[in-house]
């Protein structure tokens, strides 16, 4: 059992769930999403940035079969940098 976790910037909790379940998975409750060999559970968090800005960060636990995950947290990570960073 393999787990990764990642965090992205500028995007919504939202937003990472559509990514998720188009790269094949399964939402099963508000911050759970579930494929074939992974689950990712997600969190968010407004993070400041410098002294007048913030942008909300996700936290996305990705867990499962090595060959699953790690292909799955490349693909979903090209995903959450074109939206936002």
């Amino acid at each position: 059992m393999t787990r990764i976790e990642r965090s992205f910037r500028g995007i919504s909790e939202r937003l990472a769930i559509h990514y998720l379940t188009n790269l094949g998975g399964e939402r099963v409750d508000d911050a759970t999403v579930e494929g074939d060999g992974w689950t990712a559970t997600l969190s968010s968090e407004r993070v400041d940035i410098g002294p007048t800005l913030s942008l909300t960060e996700v936290t996305v636990v990705f867990e499962g079969d090595e060959e699953t995950v790690e292909p799955l947290v490349e693909r979903f990570a090209q995903k959450a940098m074109r939206a936002g960073g």
